[in-house]
């Protein structure tokens, strides 16, 4: 039986998620051609280039309002798929900061940050202004508090729900950012009324369990969008959401059914710090 408090939670994050605008595609904070320029670039890995069909970042990022000047964390941006965009799109004005939880260099997260950094290094032309921040992943710290325009995390947070560790970075988000800035939070999407443990083992959350952690970090939901949605994915998968592209952790005889599905259904949040 719930207590009324907890009752009264539910229910108030439900209505968040249902009063919250639904914007489309066409109709961005920002102009997605604003980002024409870095898309078409010439730097950019070829597989990258081809999941922007998945991945709408010219209209992702104009949804979360990312501008010139502005000053912009991305939490663990692994490969690199979003500095290809981000890195340049900044250099000019404004700053990018790479946040990357510490990790030992023969780890897997380790070599990625090596690998990241090394392509960094390689081009200085595009990554020069580069800031590299390593954290605490049990006790992230991001930087001086309100310090940033704009936190994005991409395909990050059921990690670390899986992990136990969600309440600790949304505050981390809330610390560094500045009042009035803005939170970026896209993930793979779960139905709702989906078990926590499901959730933990899948890799899809719902969009309400994300709600209520930023909520409790004391954000407001300002928008959802749904450009990054895929009707096509149910979200039933025999390897969570790691059976789709482009992880393809499927039989080989199964590969037409899941390029069919393509990649996951997902959710985009936009949160704002209060003024």
């Amino acid at each position: 039986m719930f207590r009324p408090l907890v009752l009264a939670a539910c229910i108030a994050t439900l209505a968040a998620c249902a009063a919250a605008p639904v914007v489309g595609p066409g109709k961005a904070a920002a102009a997605p051609s604003a980002f024409d320029e870095v898309l078409a670039g010439s730097w950019r890995e070829p597989a990258n280039v081809a999941r922007d069909r998945y991945r709408h970042p010219g209209q992702t990022l104009a949804f979360f309002g990312v501008e010139p000047g502005q000053a912009v964390i991305e939490i663990t941006p692994s490969s690199g798929w979003y500095s290809e965009l981000l890195a340049p799109y900044l250099r000019k004005a404004g700053t990018y900061v790479a946040a990357s939880a510490s990790a030992p260099a023969d780890s897997g997260a380790g070599k990625r940050n090596a690998t990241l950094q090394a392509k960094f290094a390689a081009d200085p032309a595009r990554y020069d202004r580069v800031q590299w921040r390593d954290f605490d992943g049990k006790a992230p710290v991001l930087g001086a508090e309100a310090s940033a325009d704009v936190v994005l995390t991409f395909r990050n947070a059921h990690n670390w729900v899986a992990a136990g560790t969600t309440p600790a970075y949304f505050k981390a988000f809330f610390d560094v950012l500045k009042p009035g800035g803005t939170l970026g939070v896209v993930d793979h999407r779960a139905r709702p009324g989906t078990e926590l443990e499901t959730m933990k083992t899948s890799g899809y959350l719902t969009e309400a369990l994300v709600v209520e952690a930023a909520q409790a970090a004391g954000f407001v939901l300002e928008a959802r969008s749904e450009v990054n949605a895929n009707a096509k994915d149910d979200t039933n998968h025999p390897n969570g959401v790691w059976t789709l592209p482009p992880v393809n952790r499927h039989q080989a005889a199964d590969d037409a059914i899941y390029k069919a599905i393509g990649e996951s259904d997902r959710m985009t949040l936009r949160f704002r710090k209060p003024r």
